[in-house]
């Protein structure tokens, strides 16, 4: 799926994605990411739901997020109740929805410049 380009912004913003790639501004990527405004940070390690667990979350925490997204891929699969804890003792949101659903969620909300980070898988 291709999303429309905004070049009037510097933020990180998802371009395009499909099975197995996404493409923040210019860039292509090919494995799981935690993207923000500002940064993109690869994460290989996590494939699937189940991956969740060994994920540290600080990883996400470190990039000060108001509300975190998680795209678990062509569907939405809830994540276990201890990772999603760990985002609302901080007091910070959280959402599982489909990586297509987490894309254009994530523009939107960065475009509303809402400090927004988003762990995509593939």
């Amino acid at each position: 799926m291709r999303f429309t380009q905004d070049s009037g912004s510097s933020a990180n913003l998802v371009r395009a994605y499909g099975p197995g790639e996404l493409r923040i501004n210019d860039a292509t990527y090919r494995s799981s990411l935690i993207v923000s405004a500002s940064a993109v940070v690869a994460a290989p390690d996590i494939g699937r739901v189940e991956d969740l667990a060994g994920l540290d979350p600080s990883r996400i925490l470190a990039l000060d997020p108001e509300l975190v997204l998680l795209g678990t891929g062509q569907r939405q699969i809830f994540p276990p109740a201890s990772f999603r804890a760990e985002f609302l003792r901080a007091g910070i949101g959280f959402e599982a929805m489909d990586t297509g659903a987490a894309c254009r969620t994530f523009n939107v909300l960065v475009t509303e410049q809402r400090r927004v980070v988003a762990l995509l898988m593939m």
